[in-house]
């Protein structure tokens, strides 16, 4: 390994921040709620959506995160797991009046 590939970069460290603070919020959100992904990374939903495909941590509740419509991304495989939790649909949208919460 040269010395130039070994040393870090800051872009890295801001970005490994990143996801480890998309990741506390997602675990912040309470069993039979929601966020979406714009509430668990502010300006940059799509990175939220990166950090939980990426991330393998069984204990992660990746579900309870849905798009700001209520839909879901990962539909009923989703939707078994929010149901089990208690979170209240409007047909096959969560009701985001009811069950969001902004970590």
């Amino acid at each position: 390994m040269s010395a130039e590939s070994a040393k870090s970069h800051p872009e890295d460290d801001f970005s490994r921040t990143r996801e480890f603070e998309v990741l506390e919020r997602v675990r912040a959100i309470p069993a039979g709620f929601v966020s979406t992904y714009g509430d668990v990374s502010p300006g940059a939903p799509r990175f939220a959506g990166t950090v939980l495909f990426h991330d393998d941590d069984p204990d992660l509740p990746w579900w309870r995160v849905v798009r700001a419509d209520g839909s879901l991304a990962k539909r009923d495989r989703q939707r078994a797991l929010l149901r089990a939790e208690g979170v209240p649909f409007k047909g096959a949208r969560v009701d985001m009046s009811l069950a969001r919460v902004v970590p």
